[in-house]
């Protein structure tokens, strides 16, 4: 399985990004393979709108099949429901502790965004 989480920084010490839209980095991680690659989110930070629908579509291609961030905006949560993408919420721990969170299924997974549009 593979899944996807929001990253301040390219390592795995890094902490989740608590918004995902504007995230700076996706470390996307085969739980199989225990092997992981970045992908830079930079074409979404600055964007005056829409960058929620297209980080989602970004998570959705990498063929993460869950989301691990700190919050999901009403569109891109539509993105990824529609896509079969289940979100899961973490605190702001390293990405290394929240794969493990996720293996022991301690991760809130929400069935509704959790906070508003342009958060």
């Amino acid at each position: 399985m593979v899944i996807a989480l929001t990253a301040l920084e390219e390592s795995v010490s890094s902490e989740i990004d608590s918004r995902f839209g504007r995230a700076k980095k996706f470390m996307v991680y085969d739980l199989e393979k225990d092997s992981y690659s970045f992908i830079d989110n930079d074409q979404n930070l600055n964007s005056p709108q829409g960058a929620g629908i297209q980080s989602a579509q970004t998570v959705v291609e990498s063929g993460a099949q869950a989301l691990i961030t700190g919050h999901c905006g009403p569109k891109a949560f539509h993105v990824l429901e529609t896509a079969g993408v289940p979100v899961f919420l973490s605190e702001k721990i390293n990405l290394k502790e929240a794969v493990e969170k996720y293996r022991k299924n301690e991760l809130k997974k929400i069935v509704i965004a959790d906070v508003e549009g342009h958060w």
